[in-house]
């Protein structure tokens, strides 16, 4: 294992844990896709956690900015989905804190009770996977309305959608990006046309 992972190797280890799997899904937002991912499958394992986690915080690292503010980046995850990685990059990096927002009942996203961002704030916002960004982009919204200042974004595995949100110009990480080919809905898909059993996924 090099000290960054490669792509193959972020890969295998993913399709080792079964957090990599092949089939016909069916997504919350509607889109049909023939590969779905739950990187938290490989992050139940102390020694892959550890494995990916330094990965990322070495791409990290080698953005003289980041090393720079190493000591006052504050880590933030969107709801505790992307947290063992926001551990794990916030302790290989020795960064400054952990938090994260949570959301009730499909409600917007808040941070808890006496939880909250300083104005000035260098916040590093992370997850396990970028799929839509959708609960990146709220975060991003939420950290910047308390007056932080967002200084990138990582995640393990970056897998695009025809719905994915744009950062840029922000700084962007990720150890892999993997492509699934996604259908916009059922009327659409290639597999359920031929009649493939659709197996629906919560996230």
């Amino acid at each position: 294992m090099h000290l960054v992972p490669t792509q193959e190797e972020v890969v295998g280890l993913l399709r080792r844990t079964g957090a990599i799997r092949d089939g016909h899904f069916e997504y919350p937002n509607g889109l049909h896709a023939n590969e779905y991912m739950q990187v938290q499958l490989a992050m139940r394992y102390f020694q892959h956690a550890k494995v990916l986690s330094v990965g990322l915080s070495r791409l990290l690292r080698a953005n003289p900015e980041i090393r720079a503010i190493i000591p006052e980046l504050s880590i933030v995850s969107p709801d505790t989905g992307g947290l063992a990685v926001a551990y794990g990059v916030c302790e290989a990096l020795q960064a400054h804190q952990v938090y994260w927002a949570d959301r009730d009942s499909g409600g917007p996203m808040h941070f808890r009770q006496y939880l909250d961002i300083m104005p000035g704030e260098k916040v590093l916002v992370v997850d396990d996977i970028l799929r839509s960004g959708r609960n990146l982009s709220e975060l991003k919204t939420l950290v910047e309305s308390r007056g932080a200042q967002v200084v990138g974004l990582a995640v393990i595995i970056y897998q695009a959608t025809p719905k994915t949100m744009d950062f840029a110009p922000l700084p962007f990480y990720y150890l892999a990006k993997l492509d699934a080919t996604y259908y916009k809905d059922a009327d659409s898909c290639e597999m359920c046309k031929r009649g493939a059993p659709v197996e629906k996924v919560w996230i």
